[in-house]
């Protein structure tokens, strides 16, 4: 069963110390690249987000965020991280060196750049702990979602994969009665130049001919690989480069058939097919 790389989930609890949320949203991507945006008294949780990703997901561009919202029931629940602001401001001044115009800094954004205000009575090792929850709460509901959109994208393909199927059947059936056509049309070319038939020149012209338009290998061929998709699709895990390259080889013997065509009628068909790979091809992009 394939997972789509397409998901969102949330978390959230409320605490005594405060309120903590995670979000996880995730689109396709050809690896795994994880972005993480955390509150200062989150990041030394980070290396272990980075690693429940990897343990849980093989690929997607995937955002984790954490919002935390601590309870300051008394000012002295809050100070100012002295270090911090020292260097903050330094890094004001040489701005203000660098363009003179520079507008006046706001004291409230100060506070606000993360790790100058530090909440000095809240347990910082019970916040990660918290957070640890979340995550796994998060990490669950998200791939909860990716399975139920893995699992719509497999009806999608499998659709597509039976329309292609009943296209190479009609292919099969109507290649005698092309030939027989063909055969015909080239016996009336020739006598229309009031020659003298050679019944075995004739005879080896429509073997050429047959030669050239015999398709039966890449119908094979497309059969087989239509059966290889089927089978990727019901196996576990990550399956999306697989199922990339099998649509390359599907559409490789399209182009092969298309080539070999005789006939309006399998023209028609063998861009049908192309049609039908390329709308799974689109679909698969979005499979882990």
């Amino acid at each position: 069963m394939p997972n789509s790389m397409t998901g969102f989930a949330r978390s959230n609890t409320q605490e005594q110390w405060g309120e903590i949320s995670c979000e996880i949203r995730s689109v396709n991507h050809r690896y795994l690249e994880p972005a993480i945006r955390l509150p200062e008294c989150l990041r030394p949780f980070e290396p272990t987000i980075r690693d429940a990703l990897r343990k849980q997901l093989s690929r997607g561009k995937v955002d984790v965020s954490f919002q935390v919202v601590l309870n300051n029931d008394s000012p002295d629940s809050m100070s100012v991280n002295n270090g911090v602001l020292k260097t903050l401001l330094g890094a004001v001044d040489q701005v203000k060196e660098l363009h003179a115009d520079t507008a006046p800094v706001d004291a409230v954004r100060l506070l606000q750049f993360p790790g100058v205000i530090s909440q000095s009575n809240i347990d910082n090792d019970l916040v990660i702990a918290t957070a640890k929850d979340l995550l796994q709460q998060a990490l669950k509901g998200l791939l909860k979602h990716r399975a139920r959109e893995g699992e719509e994208l497999q009806q999608l393909i499998s659709e597509r994969l039976n329309d292609i199927a009943d296209l190479v059947i009609q292919v099969r059936e109507k290649m005698p009665a092309i030939l027989r056509v063909q055969k015909e049309k080239l016996k009336q070319r020739l006598s229309e130049l009031e020659a003298e038939l050679d019944e075995n020149r004739v005879e080896q012209e429509i073997v050429i001919l047959a030669n050239k338009a015999d398709v039966a290998e890449e119908l094979d061929r497309l059969d087989t690989h239509l059966g290889e998709v089927r089978h990727i699709l019901s196996k576990k895990g990550a399956i999306g480069r697989r199922l990339d390259f099998m649509m390359q080889e599907l559409n490789r013997e399209a182009n092969t058939l298309s080539s070999k065509s005789i006939n309006s009628a399998t023209t028609q068909i063998a861009v049908s097919l192309k049609v039908l790979i390329e709308q799974m091809r689109e679909q698969i992009q979005n499979i882990e």
